[in-house]
C-alpha cells in the first residue's frame, strides 16, 4: 500500500503534491518521492523517510514545473531499504517517462524475465513498480511505431498493459512533452479519484487537476473531487489541462479492497462512493452483536479503542451496548503506524512508544477493548499486556475485522501465512497467544454486507459495486491467478528482501540527478 498523487496546472504544482503527500502519509512512511516536468525535463527527488523529513526548501526550489506526480511508499515488494527502490522509477524511451504505483504486481516475476527476452529491457531494482513503467513504456512504443503520440496511442498501450499484467495497481505516469496519464487495474482494487480546482492567482487564473489515492488529498489542496475512476479505465491530461478518458480493459468489475475501509484510509477520506467513517460505525454495529454473544454487556464496565482506526467501530459498538466509551491509550503521534512499519522487530519494539496507557481507565476494571484488526497478533499482545499492567482485572478483545488467515497479494504486507496470527489456528488458540480473557472477531460476511450496504448505486456506463476482494479474511482471489506456487515464491521473495538492514550499501543506486 503506497498513497500517489499526479497534478498537471497553470502554476508550479511542487508545493501542490508536496501538500498532497502529506495527507496521504498514513498510507507510507518508509520513502516518499516527487517528480516534476519544465520544458521536456524532468526534475526528481526521493528518499527514505517522511515527507517532511525528505523534503527541505533546497529540493523544493529544484521541482520546478506546472506538471508531476509524487509517493509516499509502504514496500510489499522489492526491499524496504533500498533508496533506490523508492517512487517515481524513470526510464527514458519513449518520450521519457515517470511513474507511481499503489499495488502489487503478482506476476512481476514472469515479466520480468518476458522483458528482458522479448521486450529486450532491463529491470535493476526488484521493485514491481519498475517491472510495470517498462511494460507501459514498451507498449507506448509499439503503439506509437515512431509516429508522434496521441491520446489514443495512450489508451491503446494501456490495454495491452491490462493484457500483460496481473495483481493491483493505480497508476500516474508523467509522459515527456505529453501530459499525465492515470489508470487503474480492471477489478479497481487499489483506489484512485480525480478532482479540479480554479482559483484566482498572482499571474491570473490558476486551473489544476489532480489525480490521488484518497479524497482527502483533494479536499485537503482545495481541488473538488469529481470521480473515481473506473476499474480498468485510463484517464489523460495534455500539457494545457484538455482531459481525455477510455476505458481500456475487456472485462472491468469493481472489487476494491476492504481492507480500506478497515483499515488503511483515513476516515474522512470517501472511496467508490463509499464513507470510510460510515463503514467503520457499521463494522461496530455488526460487531456489537458477536460481542453480546460471547460476553454479557454487565460484565463489562468500559469499551477503549486501540487508537485510531478503531475509534468509530468502538464508539458505535459502546452506544449500542449502552456502555462507557472511555479513551485509555494515548498515541505517540510521532511513531508511525506499526502495522505499516517495514520489519516484525521493528513493529514490536514501536508498540510501547507509539501506545501508553491512562491508569485509572483501567485499574480495577473490566475493559473491552476495540481494535480494528489483529494480523500479526504482535501489537494486541503487548496492549493487553498494558492493560493489565495499568491494573484492568479483565481485559477482552474485540476485531473489527474477521480473523487475517490468508496472504495478501495486492500491496499490503501480509505475503506469509505463517506471519498470521490466526492461519490454522482457532479463535481459541489465537485468545491464549494474545492473553486476553475473552477475544471477539467479526464475521465475513457481516463484514461484507455492513459496507456493501453503503455503496450508491452506479450510473449508467459505471461499474457497480457488487463486491469486494476481502482475500485476506476469505482465501478467494478476485484477479483468479493466484495459486500455492505464486504464494510461495512472493513470500520467499519478501522472506529475502528481509534479510537485507539498514546498514548495507544500497549498490543498486541509479539517480536522475537535478542541476543545482
Amino acid at each position: 500500500m503506497c498513497g500517489i498523487v499526479g497534478v498537471v496546472s497553470t502554476a508550479p504544482v511542487n508545493q501542490l503534491i508536496y501538500d498532497a503527500l502529506l495527507l496521504l502519509q498514513h498510507r507510507g512512511q518508509d520513502a516518499a518521492g516527487i517528480a516534476t516536468q519544465l520544458d521536456r525535463k524532468f526534475f526528481m527527488h526521493k528518499a527514505k523517510g517522511m515527507v517532511k523529513d525528505v523534503f527541505r526548501t533546497r529540493n523544493m526550489r529544484s521541482l520546478p514545473g506546472n506538471c508531476g506526480l509524487g509517493q509516499v511508499r509502504y514496500p510489499t515488494a522489492g526491499n524496504a531499504f533500498s533508496e533506490e527502490e523508492a517512487q517515481p522509477f524513470y526510464v527514458n524511451a519513449p518520450f521519457g517517462i515517470v511513474l507511481v504505483h499503489n499495488g502489487n504486481l503478482t506476476n512481476a516475476h514472469a515479466l520480468k524475465s518476458e522483458l528482458f527476452v522479448t521486450d529486450h529491457r532491463h529491470i535493476n531494482t526488484e521493485s514491481d513498480s519498475e517491472v510495470l513503467l517498462n511494460v507501459l513504456a514498451h507498449e507506448l512504443e509499439k503503439a506509437t511505431q515512431g509516429v508522434p503520440l496521441t491520446p489514443a496511442d495512450v489508451f491503446a498501450a494501456v490495454a495491452k498493459v491490462h493484457q500483460r499484467v496481473r495483481g493491483s495497481y493505480a497508476v500516474v505516469a508523467l509522459i515527456a512533452g505529453h501530459g499525465l496519464l492515470a489508470f487503474r487495474d480492471p477489478f479497481g482494487i487499489r483506489p484512485l479519484c480525480m478532482g479540479k480546482t480554479s482559483k484566482a492567482g498572482a499571474n491570473g487564473e490558476v486551473v489544476s487537476t489532480m489525480f490521488a489515492s484518497e479524497s482527502v488529498a483533494l479536499e485537503g489542496t482545495n481541488h473538488a473531487f469529481e470521480r473515481n475512476l473506473e476499474p480498468g479505465e485510463a484517464v489523460f491530461v495534455d500539457l494545457q489541462g484538455n482531459v481525455q478518458a477510455q476505458q481500456c480493459a475487456a472485462a472491468p468489475v469493481l472489487n476494491p479492497c476492504i481492507f480500506e475501509f478497515v483499515y488503511l484510509a483515513r476516515p474522512d477520506s470517501v472511496m467508490d462512493g463509499i464513507s470510510v467513517y460510515q463503514a467503520r460505525l457499521n463494522l461496530g454495529e455488526t460487531l456489537a452483536k458477536r460481542v453480546v454473544s460471547t460476553v454479557p454487556p454487565s460484565d463489562i464496565d468500559v469499551v477503549i479503542p486501540i487508537p485510531e482506526s478503531s475509534r468509530p467501530s468502538a464508539a458505535q459498538l459502546a452506544q449500542l451496548l449502552g456502555l462507557p466509551y472511555r479513551e485509555g491509550f494515548v498515541k505517540n503521534r510521532y511513531v508511525g503506524r506499526t502495522f505499516i512499519m517495514p520489519g516484525q522487530a521493528v513493529r514490536k519494539q514501536s508498540v510501547r512508544q507509539k501506545l501508553n496507557a491512562i491508569s485509572s481507565e483501567f485499574k480495577g476494571r473490566n475493559v473491552l477493548l476495540v481494535d480494528d484488526s489483529i494480523v500479526r497478533g504482535t501489537t494486541c499482545k503487548e496492549i493487553v499486556q498494558m492493560a493489565r499492567d495499568a491494573g484492568a482485572n479483565k481485559v477482552y478483545m474485540a476485531s473489527a475485522a474477521p480473523p487475517v488467515r490468508f496472504p495478501n497479494v495486492y500491496g499490503i504486507d501480509m505475503p506469509s501465512k505463517d506471519d498470521l496470527v490466526a492461519h490454522n489456528r482457532t479463535v481459541e488458540q489465537i485468545r491464549e497467544i494474545i492473553g486476553c480473557d475473552a477475544l471477539i472477531y467479526q464475521d465475513v460476511d457481516a463484514m461484507k454486507s455492513a459496507i456493501l450496504k453503503l455503496a450508491p448505486k452506479a450510473a449508467k456506463d459505471h461499474a457497480q459495486l457488487t463486491g469486494f476482494d476481502a482475500s485476506c479474511f476469505d482465501g478467494i482471489y478476485v484477479t483468479g491467478d493466484i495459486t500455492d506456487g505464486v504464494l510461495t515464491r512472493m513470500r520467499d521473495s519478501r522472506t529475502e528482501s528481509a534479510k537485507n538492514t539498514e546498514d548495507e550499501e544500497d549498490s543498486s543506486r541509479l539517480a536522475l540527478p537535478n542541476p543545482i
